[in-house]
């Protein structure tokens, strides 16, 4: 606003407070604009930790199971394959400690505070996720991935539901938004 001596600025979708990459922004007339982009595709790289699961589905939050003994066990494929299982249309519980607003008041704010945040799966589309690698070490097993998506879809509840799917919980630890379509 201040640089561009502008009053109006706004922006198209939120990102994740760890998150990089693509924001939209509108300055001026053109935030009148923005709602007509914020439901179109985007994509993402990520990268999702298996090993533990934390409160908030990504490494900011305080780590709530880990099952690190069934790492050794676990081969590539099968983690390839319960990805794969998340491709297509699907229903997805966001993040407890997402923006969606409940009841007037932001999910994450009602976590914080200490509520009992259950959000109901909604419908998404997984258009594509791809493994770009598996690398492992004594305490964890790392995915990069990249995906793209229908807008609502929340890439810290793939990581969480792969975790949950594998037995051995996941959380994400990267994220970068590279692509807001059209």
């Amino acid at each position: 606003r201040k640089a561009l001596g502008e009053r109006r600025v706004g922006h198209a979708g939120t990102l994740d407070p760890f998150a990089t990459g693509v924001l939209v922004l509108g300055v001026g007339n053109g935030t009148r604009l923005l709602q007509y982009i914020t439901d179109g595709t985007k994509s993402y790289q990520a990268i999702i930790r298996l090993g533990s699961a934390t409160a908030t589905d990504d490494f900011t939050g305080e780590v709530i199971s880990q099952n690190l003994a069934a790492l050794k066990d676990l081969a590539d494929q099968a983690i390839v394959e319960k990805l794969r299982e998340q491709v297509g249309e699907i229903y997805q519980r966001p993040s407890t400690y997402s923006a969606i607003k409940v009841d007037g008041k932001r999910a994450y704010e009602r976590a914080r505070a200490g509520e009992d945040v259950q959000l109901r799966e909604r419908r998404v589309s997984v258009y594509s996720l791809t493994v770009v690698a598996i690398e492992r070490s004594e305490s964890a097993i790392d995915v990069s991935i990249e995906v793209t998506c229908s807008a609502g879809t929340y890439i810290r509840s793939i990581a969480r539901d792969l975790g949950e799917a594998l037995a051995v919980g996941g959380h994400l630890i990267q994220l970068r938004r590279v692509t807001v379509a059209p």
